[in-house]
């Protein structure tokens, strides 16, 4: 019996275990991908129906380290949050609060400071053009927040939120700050943030060339993105594909 079977059968026990341990694969592929920045950045998934219970990374530890029994479970509407023992970290329960509160639609929110698409967020105009196919998946699906007002603390929250009512929108490009995801899953969110950062990062360096950009039309982009909206089970491949690669690797992820 392999390692991983073993350390799935004994925490069988433990409330929310397979989206636990989805997001704790999730926590560690973006520290192997290096979208992570040190001990900051937050991921959470809603546990409950209208999504104002979720689960999250506990305060400042290391996305290569997370596991599946560190996540810590949070009510949005619980103004006590902060005093407790096991506390969020304040920008993510500012952040991912708040948008847990107003946003029922997102089930899954990934925030990093990924490099890509930070310096799109640092850009002037910070909108993702249709260059290619993977810029396309986002055509008419992320808005820029350009009205960056420090740290995300609950009233920075509250107005972010705000930019996600429209069930479209998946991505929102913070301005000065990162970029936040949504999903209707862990594997939905977490392959959304890294073709975002991956598009990002062809834009980026196609800028870098001086030489003027093909955009795709209006019409091809929004078929292209429809297309991949509907693309049928690449999200859930790709992160089963990165759990098997951790239950080889470091199966203890799982615990």
């Amino acid at each position: 019996m392999s390692i991983a079977r073993l350390q799935k059968e004994k925490l069988t026990n433990l409330p929310f275990y397979e989206e636990r341990v989805d997001l704790a694969c999730a926590f560690r592929w973006t520290a192997r991908l290096n979208m992570h920045e040190a001990v900051a950045n937050h991921f959470s998934l809603a546990i409950n129906d209208d999504g104002t219970r979720f689960l999250m990374n506990p305060n400042q530890v290391h996305f290569s380290r997370v596991k599946a029994s560190d996540l810590i479970e949070i009510d949005a509407n619980d103004p006590d949050t902060l005093s407790g023992p096991n506390a969020p970290d304040p920008t993510a329960w500012g952040l991912h609060g708040a948008v847990h509160r107003n946003v029922p639609h997102a089930r899954c929110v990934m925030h990093v400071h990924s490099i890509h698409a930070t310096v799109l967020a640092s850009l002037a105009d910070s909108t993702l053009p249709p260059i290619d196919q993977n810029s396309a998946m986002f055509f008419n699906r992320h808005v820029v927040d350009a009205h960056y007002g420090g740290l995300a603390f609950e009233e920075e929250g509250e107005r972010c939120s705000q930019l996600l009512a429209d069930p479209k929108v998946k991505v929102m490009v913070m301005g000065n700050h990162g970029v936040l995801v949504i999903g209707d899953t862990v594997a939905d969110a977490f392959n959304r943030m890294f073709y975002f950062e991956r598009a990002a990062e062809t834009y980026i360096k196609a800028l870098w060339t001086g030489r003027p950009l093909r955009t795709l039309s209006d019409a091809i982009a929004e078929k292209a993105a429809s297309e991949m909206d509907d693309y049928p089970g690449q999200a859930e491949r790709h992160l089963a594909e990165l759990k098997a690669i951790l239950d080889e690797q470091e199966p203890v992820y799982r615990n």
